[in-house]
């Protein structure tokens, strides 16, 4: 059976055989669904701060 992943940064499910994972020199795993993820991670934006993330809609009281 195939693993189901969720993105590391907005939280959605990710497709099997889509998205990218990225592995730090100490060993973290991150995976990301698509590339606008990928960027707002490497730019160091916190997810709750970000409204159409799963954490950011939490934060804001939304779900």
């Amino acid at each position: 059976m195939v693993e189901q992943r969720n993105c590391s940064f907005c939280g959605d499910a990710i497709e099997p055989g889509t998205g990218k994972m990225f592995v730090r020199r100490d060993g973290t795993v991150y995976y990301f669904c698509s590339t606008k993820c990928q960027s707002n991670f490497k730019l160091g934006r916190a997810a709750r701060r970000v409204p159409w993330t799963q954490a950011g809609r939490k934060a804001m009281g939304k779900e």
